[in-house]
């Protein structure tokens, strides 16, 4: 007969943590929420950690380049979309690699005959204010000279105006000649008051721009997600049908961490996969997989050679895989069971495999509870979608601004891929909708907030870190009534146009 879960599926909005002891040290600013990403030996430094316990969903409308830098600057990683093909996606991890490099291809380029009414047209399609002036036109011509915002003025310019009448020439430009190390040319930079800084060849080509934005980033965002280089930290969605040509274009581009992505991860399908990337590439490679709701799914996973693993089905808030076919676990559930698995696979074996908790997050206080419960970072969809940084129009339905949203199961998305049916099979129903969000702003402004929040909940936990918090988390279950207690209740709101009045 079939088996029985003893205990029922649970989710998030049905706990709420219990306050635990604070020190006088349990204060918000000595809060770290450094996080694994990748799996690691007892005894060793995880080759990559998150500064924040967030990553953005492999969705096409979610996490594009956009997504990528924005994320990264605040300590996140986000997963660029893989339902695209190959050479587009590896296009956008190169696009995230080389915005952060300190060194930056230059991909604002004119010639010197061309005209200011080019000049006006490139700038509103790239929003760049610094354009580069080569021989032929191309990121790596001779450099003939550099066209900035103070060079010219349309209201007092004619349209056709050529080029090399107004750019600054390279006879006076101030430049660096390779090799030159980047603190060489940062300090160029502020030697010359300069806001960009062109860096040639022996032969004068073009090869990059430093840019003094970049350095000025860093200070104000200390928590920036970089590698050895300095470039920004990226991954890359993968699924189980393409993965021996789309693997090697992404890691080519400069993908740091890969992530197969998949409606149901307890697969043949996935171990082919893992098994496949361990056999070309050794553990170099750095790639997650999923999703699963229980311990003999991680087992299966982590034996498989994930370095970490999804947890979740059905929870997202587009997803209605648990509709259509009756598959899923509630959230919290899935990440308790998860959580324990993994812990005894630590004791079993030294391999740390960090979780991922996948949807079920509908308020931020879920994703404090996530990661008391077990896990050690959370993907989100929903959440990121309703910024500016996502790739989706942002549109007025009613008066209200909104950003469309939608699953990779949708029909819209098509991403039949990520269902592992074997061959070229593609499924005959959907299991994500369309749909849109109400439009919340920079990505910045709302990730601070809802980081501030966790930090807060830890401090009344008694937790500094994320493992103390798991060490130190006392969880209840509520009932119903419960739930409705801890709103707003009994009371009669005043709206907004009120409270602005007082």
């Amino acid at each position: 007969m079939a088996f029985y879960f003893e205990e029922a599926s649970h989710t998030f909005s049905e706990y709420l943590l219990v306050p635990g002891y604070s020190s006088e040290k349990c204060i918000p600013p000595n809060v770290s929420l450094d996080t694994p990403l990748v799996a690691y030996k007892k005894g060793e430094a995880p080759s990559l950690s998150l500064h924040i316990p967030m990553v953005s969903a492999i969705m096409q409308s979610v996490s594009g380049e956009k997504m990528a830098q924005a994320l990264a600057r605040e300590g996140g990683c986000c997963f660029i979309f893989g339902s695209q093909p190959i050479e587009e996606e590896a296009a956008m991890v190169a696009k995230v690699k080389s915005f952060k490099a300190g060194f930056v291809p230059s991909d604002s380029n004119i010639k010197p005959e061309q005209t200011l009414a080019d000049i006006i047209a490139l700038k509103t399609r790239l929003g760049h204010s610094t354009i580069a002036v080569t021989d032929d036109g191309t990121p790596n011509g001779l450099l003939m000279g550099v066209v900035s915002s103070r060079d010219w003025r349309p209201s007092r310019m004619a349209l056709d105006t050529v080029v090399s009448s107004f750019m600054t020439p390279f006879s006076r430009l101030v430049y660096a000649r390779e090799p030159v190390t980047l603190s060489e040319a940062n300090d160029i930079l502020w030697d010359h008051k300069l806001n960009s800084l062109p860096v040639v060849d022996k032969d004068n080509h073009l090869k990059y721009f430093v840019f003094r934005k970049d350095y000025d980033s860093h200070k104000e965002n200390p928590n920036e997600l970089l590698d050895a280089q300095k470039r920004y930290i990226v991954g890359a969605g993968i699924n189980t049908r393409d993965y021996e040509t789309r693997v090697p274009a992404l890691l080519a581009s400069g993908a740091d961490v890969l992530c197969l992505d998949s409606s149901e991860g307890f697969s043949q399908w996935q171990r082919l996969a893992l098994t496949w990337i361990r056999k070309t590439y050794g553990n170099s490679v750095k790639v997650g997989a999923g999703n699963v709701v229980d311990a003999e799914g991680f087992r299966f996973l982590a034996e498989s050679g994930a370095d970490f693993v999804k947890v979740g089905i059905g929870g997202g808030s587009i997803c209605i895989t648990r509709e259509t076919k009756g598959i899923g676990r509630g959230q919290a559930t899935a990440i308790i069971e998860v959580a324990k698995a993994r812990d005894e696979y630590f004791q079993e074996t030294g391999i740390y495999v960090p979780i991922c908790s996948d949807g079920g997050i509908v308020l931020d206080y879920h994703m404090t509870l996530a990661l008391a419960m077990g896990a050690d970072f959370i993907m989100l969809g929903r959440y990121f979608a309703r910024f500016d940084e996502s790739p989706t129009e942002k549109v007025n339905i009613n008066g209200s601004y909104m950003k469309e949203y939608w699953g990779e199961g949708s029909a819209r998305a098509r991403n039949w891929q990520r269902y592992d049916l074997g061959g070229d099979s593609k499924l005959s129903f959907v299991e994500g909708v369309d749909s849109y969000v109400p439009y919340a702003g920079p990505l910045k402004d709302n990730v601070q907030l809802t980081l501030s929040k966790i930090r807060s909940t830890m401090c009344n936990c008694g937790a500094l870190t994320i493992p103390e918090l798991q060490q130190k988390a006392k969880l209840t279950l509520v009932s119903s009534t419960s739930i409705v207690e801890g709103g707003a209740h009994d009371v009669l709101l005043k709206d907004n146009h009120e409270l602005q009045k007082k």
